[in-house]
């Protein structure tokens, strides 16, 4: 999800749809949005990644209940080609390209009292509930488009992880259904769509943070850092219809517990502007999710976060990958 902007990126509408399955055998095309309800302190999250030369899409959910557990569903589900993003009771829907898409989720979810124990996701799965779920959402962008596809290329590292990216800040609004309740849900989020070849191996790290404080404001940052030691910073600032690119980040986290995850946040984005913008960042929540691919394991850890800066409070998601072998 990290991505930097780079000056020599092309972006299309016709870009918001499929893109041409380019024959890697670890080609993915994704799309993924983030929700928070500022009223109701409900959030979460959608994504699925086709991998169609691998014969499956990976599809995700996750929501943040008021109270804090989190209901959390991971599958592999079957899919022939690259032709939509529909998959394990999940679909996305292009309505208007930049301005409104529609996300839906039926299905189950684990219910997790106790998210950490999401770091053994076989225990967790076994000695958890699993309880019925449905997300209905309208979505509609509230700030320009960040990122597009490379016309020149990228590093190696940063060909492993997409060829085209970019990110929107949307609101999100329609219903969450947890056991058969029914929530209005009515909030904002960032969006994301990126297409190639897709390695959760590739980064030796990153952090990707998420905040909006309205529909006239809010960042993107991240740091990611790649195995030959070299880093990229970047991310963007929205400020109404217009945004600022962020040159440098500087992120002091505060780490908690045996695992050892975020859990406070101090930041700086450093803007192309001049300007510098400060924010400190509370997770209320935290899931620790696991990749593997043979024997390597990578964790990705979701917080859900509320931010402060100039004098306001939003949400967002923080999220922290680092290789644990």
């Amino acid at each position: 999800m990290p991505q930097t902007q780079i000056p020599t990126i092309r972006l299309e509408p016709s870009d918001e749809y499929m893109h041409r399955n380019t024959g890697e055998a670890n080609f993915n095309e994704s799309m993924y949005f983030n929700f928070f309800d500022e009223s109701s302190r409900l959030g979460g999250f959608l994504r699925i990644g086709n991998r169609p030369n691998e014969g499956y899409a990976e599809t995700t959910v996750c929501l943040y209940e008021p109270a804090g557990p989190v209901l959390f569903n991971f599958q592999r589900a079957p899919i022939s080609g690259n032709e939509r993003f529909q998959a394990g009771g999940m679909g996305f829907e292009v309505d208007a390209p930049f301005e409104k898409l529609r996300i839906t989720y039926a299905g189950k979810a684990c219910r997790l009292a106790r998210p950490l124990e999401m770091s053994d996701p076989r225990s967790a799965f076994k000695n958890n509930p699993f309880v019925e779920v449905s997300v209905e959402l309208a979505i509609e962008g509230v700030g320009p488009m960040f990122g597009g596809e490379r016309v020149s290329p990228g590093s190696a590292h940063e060909m492993e992880f997409a060829k085209g990216h970019y990110e929107q800040h949307h609101r999100a609004v329609g219903s969450i259904a947890i056991e058969g309740r029914r929530h209005a849900f009515r909030g904002l989020g960032l969006r994301d769509h990126s297409w190639g070849p897709r390695s959760w191996q590739a980064p030796a790290w990153y952090r990707w943070l998420t905040a909006n404080f309205g529909d006239d404001f809010g960042f993107m940052g991240s740091v990611v850092a790649s195995k030959d030691g070299s880093e990229t910073r970047g991310g963007f600032v929205q400020r109404g219809r217009e945004i600022v690119l962020v040159r440098g980040i500087e992120i002091d986290t505060e780490f908690v517990g045996p695992e050892q995850v975020h859990d406070r946040l101090r930041v700086k984005l450093l803007c192309a502007d001049g300007r510098t913008l400060a924010a400190e960042g509370r997770v209320l929540s935290l899931i620790p999710l696991r990749n593997q691919r043979s024997e390597h394991v990578t964790r990705i850890s979701e917080g859900m976060t509320e931010w402060t800066c100039e004098g306001r409070t939003g949400y967002g998601l923080s999220e922290y990958l680092d290789q644990l072998s």
